[in-house]
């Protein structure tokens, strides 16, 4: 598939692929803080997450050099590699897991005051772990990284139909999960 003009990453990587230390700064830069939450939400585990960001881009670089603008956008192929690595992931992993949101350091107020909201959030973590993989993936993908549907659909090899499928599940399964946050329990 050709698309018309050009993707603005293209000139980027051109230049990464080169070896040219700049563009590739620039592209992590760019890039990582995306590619890192997509793969915190799909996994759970700052750790894994680190790891998935890392062998990305490490991908990305090998990759660099044979880069043929027009046939995909990079920061598309950058999506896909990451979730495949997240399912490697996924795949490896022994017997079930403790899902257990991870303490982060908080850069806003004084933690008494956001006791509340890190328990929400923490809910909110562990309900989306708790889903089947293709529905967390749906919801990471279109409301986490911002995706359209269409976008994320092509991610996921999927019709939009299904996409908006596991969407609707995903959504109704987290509704049942989180009841008790919007009757404000």
């Amino acid at each position: 598939m050709t698309r018309q003009g050009g993707d603005a990453d293209d000139e980027l990587v051109r230049l990464a692929g080169q070896g040219d230390a700049g563009a590739i700064r620039a592209l992590v830069r760019a890039k990582l803080p995306r590619i890192f939450a997509l793969a915190r939400r799909m996994l759970g585990d700052i750790g894994e997450a680190e790891d998935v960001a890392q062998e990305t881009f490490v991908r990305a670089w090998r990759h660099a050099p044979r880069w043929r603008p027009g046939e995909a956008r990079f920061e598309t192929w950058l999506h896909k590699v990451a979730l495949n690595l997240c399912y490697d992931t996924l795949r490896r992993r022994r017997g079930p897991r403790a899902v257990e949101a991870p303490d982060l350091e908080d850069p806003g107020p004084p933690p008494d005051r956001n006791l509340q909201a890190r328990d929400v959030g923490r809910r909110v973590d562990a309900a989306l772990q708790a889903l089947p993989a293709r529905q967390r993936e749906a919801i990471v993908l279109c409301h986490h990284q911002e995706l359209g549907n269409i976008e994320a659909a092509a991610l996921m090899g999927v019709s939009v139909g299904a996409l908006e499928s596991l969407l609707g599940r995903g959504r109704r399964a987290l509704r049942v999960a989180l009841a008790d946050l919007a009757d404000g329990r």
